[in-house]
C-alpha cells in the first residue's frame, strides 16, 4: 500500500531525474468559471495556516520553492488574504522575483470590518484593495472577496466598482463561519456573484445540502477551502495506509484521497490547500491528475472515513 510518504519520496526522485526524452507533463483536470466560461486547474494553493506562519518568519525559500512548485505543475490559482498575516506581502513579493505573477490566478480579499459584525470606513477599504492590488503585481487582479462576509453594504459595491473600471475581473464573497451560512444562501440568491469560498470537506459535507447546489444554479464560481478539515482529517488517519481501491480513481496518497473527494463534487471550481512544503504542493497538484471518483465510489469514501474513530 502506499503511504504518504511514500508518494512523497516518490515524488522527490522523480524531480531530481532529468527531463529529457519524458513525456509531455499530464494535463491537469480544470473546471470553468460559470459566468466567463474561463478553466482553473481544480487544485491550487491557499496561503493560511503553515504558509502564513512561515510568511513570518525570515526565512522564507520554503515559499518561494512551494509557489515554484505550483506554477511548475501547472497550477495557477492562489488565494490570500491580507487577514492571513504576511502571506499577501511576501507571496506577491516572490511572485515577482520569480516572474510568475501574470501566470498565477490571483485572489485576495477585502475586509476593514473585521468578522464581528462592525461598518467598514470605505477610504479604509480602498486603502486595503490598492496595497493587496500593488502586491498581487499585476493588473488586472483576478479575483477579489468579501471576507467572511464583512459590511456588504459597504465592500461589495466598492468590489464592483474596481471591477467595472476593469481592476478586478472577478468578484465575490466568502464564508467559513457556520453561522453564516444562511447570510450566504440569502446573498447568492439576490446579487450576481462570480465566486463564492466556503470550507468543504469529506467529514464536514454540510456545504452540499444547500450552498453547492445553489452556485450551480446561480452559475457561481466555488473556491473550497480547508478540505483537509484543517487538520482534523490528519488525525483521524494517522498511522493509516490509503486503501488500495483509491487506485482506481488515482489516489496515491491521503491528501489525493481528500482533495479527489471534494473535487469530484461538480460545483467546485477549485481547491486552494495551505501549505509550506513543496513536497506536500506536488502531493496536493496530483490530486488534479487523473480521474476523479463517481457516486458510488463517493459514498465508499464516506463510508471509509465514517468508520474512523
Amino acid at each position: 500500500m502506499i503511504t504518504r510518504r511514500t508518494m512523497l519520496l516518490s515524488m522527490a526522485g522523480a524531480a531530481l531525474a532529468p527531463r529529457v526524452g519524458l513525456a509531455a507533463t499530464p494535463a491537469l483536470i480544470t473546471r470553468a468559471i460559470p459566468k466567463s466560461g474561463e478553466r482553473l486547474p481544480v487544485i491550487g494553493l491557499g496561503s493560511s495556516a503553515t504558509f502564513s506562519r512561515v510568511a513570518r518568519s525570515e526565512d522564507v525559500s520554503a515559499l518561494r520553492a512551494v509557489l515554484a512548485k505550483l506554477v511548475e505543475m501547472g497550477g495557477t490559482v492562489f488565494d490570500t488574504a491580507p487577514a492571513y498575516g504576511a502571506s499577501e506581502e511576501v507571496a506577491g513579493r516572490i511572485a515577482q522575483e520569480l516572474g510568475i505573477a501574470q501566470k498565477l490566478f490571483w485572489a485576495t480579499k477585502l475586509n476593514v470590518a473585521g468578522w464581528g459584525g462592525g461598518s467598514a470606513d470605505p477610504a479604509e477599504a480602498r486603502e486595503q484593495l490598492e496595497t493587496s492590488l500593488r502586491r498581487a503585481g499585476k493588473s488586472p487582479i483576478d479575483l477579489v472577496q468579501v471576507h467572511n462576509l464583512g459590511d456588504l453594504r459597504t465592500q461589495l459595491p466598492i468590489l464592483r466598482e474596481y471591477k467595472e473600471k476593469g481592476r478586478v475581473r472577478y468578484v465575490g464573497v466568502t464564508t467559513t463561519i457556520e453561522r453564516q451560512y444562511d447570510d450566504l444562501v440569502r446573498l447568492m440568491k439576490s446579487e450576481p456573484l462570480d465566486f463564492i469560498g466556503t470550507d468543504y470537506a469529506i467529514d464536514e459535507r454540510g456545504a452540499e445540502q444547500e450552498i453547492l447546489p445553489l452556485a450551480r444554479d446561480q452559475g457561481i464560481a466555488v473556491l473550497v477551502y480547508a478540505p483537509f478539515g484543517r487538520t482534523r482529517l490528519w488525525q483521524r488517519v494517522k498511522g493509516r495506509q490509503v486503501p488500495d481501491w483509491a487506485r482506481e480513481f488515482g489516489a496515491g496518497s491521503w491528501a489525493q484521497f481528500f482533495l479527489k473527494f471534494v473535487a469530484s463534487h461538480p460545483a467546485v471550481t477549485a481547491i486552494t490547500p495551505a501549505t509550506s512544503r513543496p513536497a506536500n504542493m506536488a502531493d496536493n497538484m496530483g490530486a488534479a491528475l487523473g480521474e476523479l471518483p463517481d457516486a458510488a465510489m463517493r459514498k465508499r469514501m464516506i463510508e471509509l472515513v465514517e468508520g474512523l474513530p
